[in-house]
């Protein structure tokens, strides 16, 4: 199963002891789902686990079973169709059936809990997430141009700092943060899911500080070979031209070293000295032979 379907399966866990919660997300599923008109209110779900909560939910909620519940191609499909329960929907809402536009009672929204239940309602029927490892997102989408943006100022009253598009003639609400992703989660009753996100975003973070330690240790150590290359090419010219064997005890023994030693560091290769030198000591020793070497 897909982070999306995880989500949705721990979303429906969630108890629905109260009804006032329940109405809020079937609120939430109504404004989010396939269709919802004055003829006719249709979900259709891939995930198994919401498709078995709708019924329950309706249940709770108003007291009414759908008319029709079918199964398609890896999907489920349940409908209203009967017009005494449509006006039960709408009237339960204060939805007016004749308004051309649906939009987002926050009358009925009033209690902190039930909004939240609503935006999981709203999850469950329109939205989805990617999984955390690949990328970061989160959407909720719906046909109701009007819903979609009252939906936007409601998100933000309760602390969210969602962004919203249009798409395809459906508004879009959706966050790319990691953290603003995690915070919707909980919120919503998906705790494990939040963790989960924070998780990912954790190891991205870990692998991505080795990736960068490593390509930093691979830099320094191009460096330190290409130095090194350097200063044994010019003390190769001194020993060709005889002047090596001219030169001072301690620049004599730093060029020893260096060919004895051509990987090594400043630091490793200044402890090969009798006594040890300090690093400063042995670059200003080495910087000499490459004038003395210079072609």
């Amino acid at each position: 199963m897909s982070f999306a379907g995880d989500v949705k399966t721990e979303l429906c866990r969630t108890s629905l002891s109260r009804r006032c919660c329940a109405r809020a997300e079937a609120y939430g599923v109504l404004l989010h789902c396939n269709t919802f008109t004055p003829q006719l209110a249709r979900i259709i779900t891939e995930h198994e686990g919401f498709a078995g909560r709708l019924p329950v939910l309706f249940q709770k909620a108003f007291q009414t079973a759908f008319d029709q519940c079918s199964d398609g191609p890896g999907k489920r499909s349940l409908a209203v169709t009967d017009p005494e329960k449509l006006k039960k929907l709408h009237h339960a809402f204060g939805l007016d059936p004749n308004a051309l536009a649906l939009h987002v009672n926050f009358a009925v929204l009033e209690e902190s809990c039930c909004r939240f239940a609503f935006l999981r309602g709203a999850f469950l029927a329109g939205g989805s997430v990617t999984d955390p490892a690949k990328d970061y997102h989160l959407e909720l989408t719906t046909s109701h141009k009007s819903a979609g943006r009252e939906l936007l100022a409601l998100m933000r009253e309760e602390g969210f700092q969602p962004k919203a598009s249009a798409r395809k003639g459906s508004q879009m609400i959706y966050f790319k943060q990691s953290n603003f992703i995690e915070d919707f989660l909980t919120a919503i009753g998906a705790p494990v899911s939040a963790m989960g996100v924070m998780t990912a975003k954790l190891e991205k973070d870990l692998n991505g500080s080795i990736n960068r330690q490593v390509n930093c240790d691979a830099a320094n150590l191009d460096k330190t070979v290409e130095a090194a290359q350097t200063q044994i090419e010019a003390i190769r010219r001194l020993q060709a031209s005889g002047q090596l064997d001219q030169l001072p005890d301690k620049l004599q023994q730093a060029a020893r070293l260096r060919l004895l030693y051509p990987e090594y560091n400043l630091s490793q290769l200044a402890q090969q000295h009798e006594p040890p030198v300090s690093k400063s000591t042995l670059n200003h020793r080495l910087r000499r032979l490459l004038e003395l070497g210079r072609v």
